[in-house]
Parts: C-alpha cells; sequence; structure tokens
C-alpha cells in the first residue's frame, strides 16, 4: 500500500469512531439538577440607625484683611511751593493739625486786591441806596420827583447792591483759598506716607498726594465667609483673631455689616468686623486669622458622614422601611468632621443604612443589623 492510502484510511476510521460516540451521546438520557431548577434567594444584613436631631456647630479658621477705619490721601487746593513740614511718616496728628505750609504770595495780593474791590463795590452801593431813599421820600410829594427817574434810581441802585454782594463772595473765595496755604489734617490719625519736602511745587494736576492719614484706632476686619455659612448664626456675633505680627495675642471682633450678596467667583459673602486698636498693636493692610463658630437657629438632622452616598448626579441617603430600601436624596449642611448635617426628605426617626453603597438598589429586601 501507498503512503497516501494508508493515510486516508485512517481519516475514515476516525470519521468512524466520532459518529458512533456521538449517537451513543445523544441516546443518554438528559438529567437536571435541584440546583438548575432554582436559585436560593439571599437576604443581605445590612448595619441601620435611627437619625436624630442635633445641634449644628462648626468652627471655622478663615483669612481675613485688616484695614483703616479711615484713610484719607490729601492733597494741596491751591499751586505754590512747601514752605513749612510739621509732621513726618509716624506722626500722629489731631483733627484740624497743620501739617504743612504753602508759600504763595500771589495768593495774598489777590485776596488784597478782592477786598479793595468789595470795598469800592459797598461804598457805590450805600451811595445808591441814599440817593434811592431820598428820591422816594420825595416822590411821595406830587410833581416833584418823575416816575422814570425814581424807577432809574431804583435800577441803579439794585446793580450796585448786586456788586456789592458779587464782590464780597469774591473777597471771600480768596480769602478761602488763602485757608488752603495750611495743609490740617482732616481728622485724627497718624501719618503713613509723606510724598514731599520743604520747596516741593505742589497743586499741579495728577500729582501724587502730599501725605496720607490713617485712622487706625478702629481697624475693619473684612473676611469672606462661604455661602453654606452665610445663613447661619455667628455665636455671640463675634470672632477671634491672630496676626503673624502679634502671633502670641487674641484679638475680638465684633461683626457690624455684610456685603448682603454673594460673589460668583468665589461663592462667598464679604462679611465686616470691627477691632477695637487703642493701643496700636494692630496694623492696617495686615493679612489675620479669623476664628468663627457658626451656629444653626433650630436643630438640624445630623448623621455619620458615612451614612451619605455621593456621586457625579446626586447625594443620598438609603432609609429602610418594613425591611425594604429606598434611595433619598438629600442636601448637605455643614462638615462637622466625623458628622454631616442633612436637609431633604428625612426626618427624625427614620432608620437609615449606616454605610450604602450604590450596590443596594432600591426595593430590596434586607436584614436590620444594630
Amino acid at each position: 500500500m501507498t503512503p497516501l492510502y494508508k493515510f486516508n484510511q485512517r481519516i475514515k476510521n476516525g470519521t468512524c469512531v466520532l459518529m458512533v460516540i456521538t449517537i451513543t451521546a445523544c441516546n443518554q438520557p438528559v438529567t437536571k439538577t435541584a440546583a438548575a431548577d432554582s436559585v436560593a434567594v439571599k437576604t443581605d444584613s445590612v448595619k441601620v440607625f435611627i437619625l436624630t436631631q442635633d445641634s449644628a456647630k462648626r468652627s471655622l479658621s478663615l483669612p481675613g484683611e485688616l484695614l483703616a477705619n479711615e484713610n484719607a490721601q490729601i492733597h494741596a487746593k491751591t499751586q505754590g511751593y512747601i514752605r513749612k513740614l510739621n509732621v513726618d511718616i509716624g506722626s500722629t496728628v489731631h483733627k484740624g493739625q497743620v501739617l504743612a505750609l504753602i508759600n504763595a504770595p500771589e495768593v495774598g495780593i489777590n485776596v488784597q486786591q478782592l477786598t479793595e474791590k468789595a470795598s469800592a463795590a459797598r461804598s457805590r452801593y450805600l451811595s445808591s441806596k441814599d440817593y434811592f431813599d431820598r428820591l422816594s421820600i420825595a416822590a411821595q410829594s406830587d410833581g416833584v420827583i418823575s416816575g422814570s427817574e425814581l424807577q432809574r434810581t431804583k435800577n441803579q441802585f439794585l446793580a450796585d447792591s448786586a456788586d456789592y454782594k458779587a464782590a464780597v463772595l469774591g473777597e471771600s473765595s480768596s480769602r478761602q483759598l488763602g485757608n488752603y496755604l495750611a495743609i490740617v489734617a482732616p481728622y485724627s490719625g497718624r501719618i503713613t506716607k509723606r510724598n514731599i519736602v520743604v520747596g516741593s511745587y505742589v497743586g499741579a494736576p495728577n500729582e501724587p498726594p502730599l501725605f496720607e492719614l490713617e485712622n487706625n484706632q478702629v481697624l475693619r476686619l473684612q473676611v469672606a465667609v462661604p455661602e453654606v455659612y452665610t445663613g447661619a448664626s455667628l455665636v455671640n456675633n463675634t470672632g477671634e483673631i491672630t496676626t503673624r505680627s502679634a502671633p502670641d495675642k487674641k484679638f475680638k471682633a465684633t461683626l457690624v455689616r455684610a456685603s448682603g450678596t454673594i460673589d460668583p467667583a468665589t461663592r462667598s459673602e464679604v462679611w465686616e468686623f470691627e477691632v477695637l486698636n487703642a493701643g496700636g498693636e494692630l496694623k492696617a493692610g495686615s493679612y489675620a486669622e479669623v476664628k468663627l463658630q457658626f451656629m444653626r437657629a433650630q436643630p438640624s438632622l445630623v448623621l455619620p458622614i458615612s451614612a451619605v452616598v455621593t456621586t457625579l448626579e446626586k447625594k443620598f441617603v438609603i432609609r429602610v422601611t418594613s425591611d425594604t430600601t429606598q434611595w433619598v436624596d438629600v442636601r448637605v449642611g455643614f462638615n462637622l468632621g466625623d458628622r454631616q448635617e442633612v436637609f431633604g426628605n428625612v426626618k427624625s426617626g427614620d432608620t437609615l443604612v449606616g454605610k450604602p453603597t450604590e450596590e443596594i438598589r432600591q426595593g430590596t429586601k434586607v436584614k436590620l443589623k444594630w
């Protein structure tokens, strides 16, 4: 026999054996086990707790900025040269104190000129008044003074009166300008900047201020409070601050006003506090660490933070009613560390799963563990 013939014969024998095995297997009876007929239903056990109310308090440290209660940039109102300086950086001044004197001789000359003009106008006014009074008396007799002459005299008297009033106002304005030669403090405080020396020319437009004056007896403290805390009450309406310049000391800050709007960029509201600084230990422009304690006016629903499931779409808890689970959406409030304040369609006395997951679907039968 040739090798090709032997190879074909082996294939035919193998095919026959395979057909016999297949027919034998098909003729065997088919049996089903009890495990395949039915699937045992298993009930999960979950640890639960009873939701209760509690007072929600949260202490928070926030950055703040100290600002001067008053900050004035003092400019010259008239042109001239600085003749005398009475203060420098760091000087403590009182309201009305002369800070510097400006030398402007032309101002004095102008005041004298306007004073003389006002004096001449007064003389003309008095003369016109006297003449008009005399004609008025004479006009009481018929035919003595014509009506047109009396009216002309009256008009001249009124014109001289107006000229006199204008001259007086001009003199007063010039004297006021002369008063501006003395630079005075608008309120009590401390000089924080000085941009002039003796001989400096002042009064030009757009020039830097001569002095900057700050009132630091009381400082304003501005704090950006996160939106979630803006609806709560501040305990005692006060906070406690520390600064880098005085890290060993604590100062009391009293809340006095709030901006009343949420900044969309930071999702916060600016609250402003007042800090007494009679000793001058605090400095305007400093950053401060502010400790605040917030509290809800009414008791809140507070639960372990592990009882809230957070997904990309929502936050929810799992409530168990009649051994059946139910997902309930909630909104979170204060984060109290290991506990969380929540709001939503839940109430005190509800039975909630202690450590829920998304794998515990709604409508699942569970066995409770306490």
